[in-house]
C-alpha cells in the first residue's frame, strides 16, 4: 500500500501546482480515439478546456493534469503521456510492473471502427476482416477466443436475436474453419433460421471435420428423416 501511495502523492502534489486546463492546440492534437486494445477504445474528448476520457461506460473519467503532455488516470492506475510524433499516440509511463514493456495506443483513423464496432453496425464482411487482422498479427488474442465467441453466438439465441447469433456463428468459422464445433453452432443458427439446405451443409461440415461430434450427428438426422 506504502508504494502505491507514494508516487500517487507526488503525482497530487504536482498537479495542484498545475491549471487542469489545456491549450487549444493540444485539445485540436489529442482529441479523437485510442486503440486500447484489438477491440477496445479510449475516446478523449474535452469540457471547458478539461481532459475527460471515455472508457469502459464511464463517458466522464478526468485524470489527474500533472504537466503539459502527462495525465494520471485513476481507472488504470497509471500515468498516460500524449507522444507527438512519429504520429500522435499514447503511451504509459514506465514503471516497474510493465517489466520494460511499452504500452503504445495509436490514435485511429477518421472512420475507423473496431471489430465488434463494425460488427453492432452491421458491417459484417468489415467485422470479418478485422476479426481476421487480428488473428493475422495475435493468433492467441482473447478477442477472437473461439470459446467466447461461441457463447456470444448463444447468447443471441437467447435472446431470439438469430440474425446476430448467424452472423457470430459465421466469423467464428471463418477464424477456425478447422473446428467441428464452430459449424455445428453455424448449422444450428441455420436452422433456427429455418434454412435447412445451409443447416445441412455445416452439420455436415462439422461431421467431416470430427465424425464423433454428437450434436451435429443428432441435428442431422432430424433434419434428414
Amino acid at each position: 500500500m506504502k508504494n502505491f501511495l507514494y508516487p500517487l502523492f507526488v503525482l497530487l502534489l504536482c498537479s495542484s501546482c498545475t491549471s487542469q486546463k489545456n491549450t487549444d492546440e493540444f485539445i485540436n492534437a489529442t482529441s479523437g480515439r485510442y486503440l486500447f486494445n484489438a477491440d477496445e477504445v479510449l475516446e478523449v474528448h474535452f469540457k471547458e478546456h478539461i481532459l475527460k476520457v471515455k472508457w469502459r461506460g464511464n463517458d466522464d473519467i478526468e485524470p489527474l493534469k500533472v504537466n503539459d503532455t502527462a495525465f494520471y488516470m485513476k481507472a488504470l492506475n497509471e500515468k498516460i503521456l500524449f507522444v507527438k510524433k512519429p504520429e500522435m499516440h499514447i503511451e504509459l509511463a514506465s514503471k516497474t510492473e510493465h517489466d520494460g514493456i511499452l504500452y503504445h495506443f495509436r490514435k485511429m483513423g477518421e472512420g475507423e471502427k473496431t471489430p465488434s464496432e463494425y460488427f453492432m453496425d452491421k458491417e459484417y464482411k468489415s467485422a470479418l476482416a478485422a476479426f481476421l487482422e487480428i488473428k493475422k498479427q495475435d493468433s492467441l488474442s482473447p478477442v477472437i477466443n473461439e470459446n467466447k465467441m461461441n457463447r456470444l453466438g448463444y447468447e443471441y439465441i437467447r435472446k431470439n436475436n438469430f440474425d446476430l447469433a448467424l452472423e457470430v456463428f459465421k466469423i467464428n468459422a471463418a477464424l477456425y474453419p478447422n473446428n467441428s464445433n464452430v459449424f455445428d453452432s453455424l448449422g444450428e443458427a441455420y436452422l433456427l433460421q429455418k434454412d435447412t439446405l445451409n443447416a445441412e451443409i455445416n452439420f455436415k461440415k462439422a461431421l467431416s471435420i470430427n465424425p464423433e461430434n454428437r450434436s451435429a450427428q443428432r441435428f442431422l438426422t432430424k433434419i434428414t428423416k
